[in-house]
């Protein structure tokens, strides 16, 4: 009978990234599931997480992590919910992989999901995401960087992906993004962020291999570094109106910013859904958002 630790494994490195092809975002975020707790294990039972077995992971012991999380760790519903998803991932591939947990794998599959307090849908309004990007205008690479993020309503994480070939500043331009499940789109640039981008990679020396955006270190930026260049430009736009500007500004505020102001511009809800990369398609198919001029930046 197969342990936990090769179960684990196998779930980890075979069944999630490759049967059921899963984003490597998702992958990270069962990994974190994990990690967090094999933690709680090692604190609460004092257990090494290489001494980890199935009897240590009952219902019981699972709703009780599920518990540290929200009242140790201050975990929303939202992410306490994110954390029980891939354990009850994993209980169904246990449940085929090793019969002999079946009841083990139900218990765990059995418990529900946290009733997570809808999140009202924040956005800025088009001065105020003028006042965070005229803040950033006195560094070149993130006057470009919160530039593009919102000129093309991007994910984050489709931001700190991209790569210098990326972006096309031939006129129409525009910039390839792979987005959720590895589907790409090619969303159109207005000329004025053009012309930033342009002023951008003048700076630097940016093979076409290489990610569009580096950090301080020299290493492509990650999403963590891309919201605290934000939040950073942010604050500095708050300080001089506080009304306009709220108290906190993360990378997805300005997706939804531009999904908001492209509604109130009229663009047709269709075009908005692919420019956004709603839209469910083939993964290898690559789509191009148009008509461009319908699209540009406000």
């Amino acid at each position: 009978m197969k342990s936990f630790a090769q179960l684990l494994s196998g779930f980890l490195a075979e069944y999630a990234p490759r049967r059921r092809n899963l984003s490597e975002n998702t992958l990270k975020s069962y990994r974190d599931a994990f990690v967090l707790l094999l933690e709680y294990v090692s604190k609460s039972r004092g257990v090494a997480p290489d001494e980890v077995g199935i009897e240590h992971l009952g219902r019981k012991d699972v709703e009780a992590f599920l518990s540290w999380l929200s009242d140790e760790r201050g975990a929303s519903a939202a992410t306490v919910n994110v954390r029980l998803s891939a354990l009850r991932s994993f209980a169904g591939y246990v449940s085929f992989t090793e019969p002999a947990y079946l009841e083990w794998s139900s218990g765990i599959r059995e418990i529900k999901l946290s009733k997570a307090p809808s999140a009202e849908v924040k956005y800025l309004s088009v001065e105020a995401v003028r006042l965070v990007i005229g803040c950033a205008q006195g560094d070149v690479r993130d006057h470009a960087l919160i530039s593009l993020l919102y000129d093309t309503g991007a994910r984050v994480s489709e931001i700190a992906a991209a790569r210098r070939h990326d972006l096309r500043l031939e006129g129409p331009a525009t910039i390839r993004l792979v987005g959720k499940g590895s589907k790409a789109r090619i969303v159109p640039v207005s000329k004025e962020v053009s012309g930033i981008m342009s002023a951008y990679l003048a700076t630097c020396d940016r093979a076409q291999d290489q990610p569009l955006f580096l950090n301080r270190r020299g290493q492509a930026i990650g999403r963590a570094g891309i919201a605290w260049v934000l939040s950073k430009h942010a604050a500095a736009a708050r300080a001089i109106d506080p009304e306009l500007v709220p108290a906190k500004v993360h990378p997805h505020v300005l997706r939804h910013s531009k999904a908001v102001h492209l509604v109130e511009a009229d663009v047709n809800l269709m075009y908005i859904r692919d420019f956004l990369g709603y839209r469910t398609r083939k993964k290898t198919r690559t789509r191009r958002v148009f008509p461009a001029h319908e699209l540009a930046s406000l």
